[in-house]
């Protein structure tokens, strides 16, 4: 691993598994993930990774959703623009990649590998629905897998990578998903340094304890050597915990609300500023410097922002 001088922060404002009658704190609209976005940037954040929904909160594909969020953040902050291609796994692989093929931004984060990505529970915790879509959605997760196969990452690194110059931030939910990265490294589709995202905690993937980030990193070495950058994330409660192991450690962190609702026990977060400089303050007290949007760029080989579509 490479152990930066400088810690990203990645603010995942929205994502696609949370629903709005978990949160009312949870941006929906444009406007409202424009405004948490910015900031978000404003509290610390270098890069801002970016899901869209349609107004009642549904997860949304259509480019023109993204046009109305993405140019706003541009031309007011600095951060840099990470698009999703995981969007949700009701989409098709054209529908997931349309976005950022329309904006070819500085980096999109990319699946590492078909797995049971199950948040069904969450029927379990919600007593109210706002919407008649929310139920059904996350139930059907319990019986739907979120399909990443191999012929659809690799026309992801094509499409995105090869023919925009997109970089890629690497999820990996699994051991088995750095041995698929390994296979296209080896392909010459994936190219170093890596910008490898760790993720825990998500039931059908690598469970939130501590020896499975010091696992993953040992096994990441193996593979990558001194040709990779590390930043993990837990979801739900263990969000903070795995922020601090991972920077510890020499590595990167991500918050927001994508991935966890709560600033504290039975704590709702406010906003994804408020994740944010939580972490900062925890990476700060490790006495790690945290990295401006522009030091972020250099770190992982990015193109620049001014080179992504508009």
């Amino acid at each position: 691993m490479i152990r930066a001088d400088r810690v990203i922060i990645s603010a995942a404002v929205t994502g696609s598994v949370h629903v709005p009658s978990q949160s009312d704190h949870l941006p929906l609209s444009p406007e409202q993930v424009v405004q948490s976005s910015l900031e978000a940037a404003q509290a610390g954040a270098a890069v801002i990774h970016l899901h869209a929904r349609h107004p009642d909160g549904r997860p949304a594909f259509e480019p023109a959703t993204f046009e109305e969020i993405i140019p706003p953040i541009v031309d007011q902050c600095d951060a840099v623009i990470n698009i999703t291609t995981g969007g949700a796994s009701s989409m098709t692989i054209e529908e997931r990649l349309a976005a950022a093929a329309r904006f070819s931004p500085e980096l999109a984060s990319l699946n590492m590998g078909s797995m049971n990505f199950v948040y069904s529970g969450i029927a379990e915790r919600v007593s109210r629905w706002k919407h008649d879509w929310e139920k059904p959605y996350v139930e059907n997760t319990y019986r739907q897998p979120f399909v990443n196969t191999f012929a659809q990452i690799e026309y992801a690194l094509r499409e995105i990578g090869e023919k925009g110059g997109t970089r890629f931030e690497y999820e990996c939910y699994d051991i088995g998903h750095l041995y698929t990265l390994a296979h296209f490294v080896d392909r010459g589709l994936a190219r170093p340094p890596l910008f490898i995202q760790g993720v825990f905690g998500i039931l059908g993937g690598i469970g939130a304890d501590h020896a499975n980030l010091t696992h993953m990193i040992a096994i990441a070495d193996k593979l990558f050597g001194a040709e990779y950058h590390f930043s993990a994330f837990a979801a739900g409660r263990h969000q903070m915990q795995f922020c601090t192991h991972s920077a510890w450690l020499g590595g990167h962190v991500r918050v927001g609300l994508e991935d966890n609702l709560y600033i504290g026990k039975s704590e709702l977060a406010t906003s994804n500023a408020q994740q944010v400089r939580k972490v900062r303050s925890v990476v700060q007290d490790l006495g790690r410097t945290i990295a401006t949007p522009d030091e972020a760029r250099a770190i992982l080989g990015l193109k620049g922002g001014q080179n992504i579509s508009r």
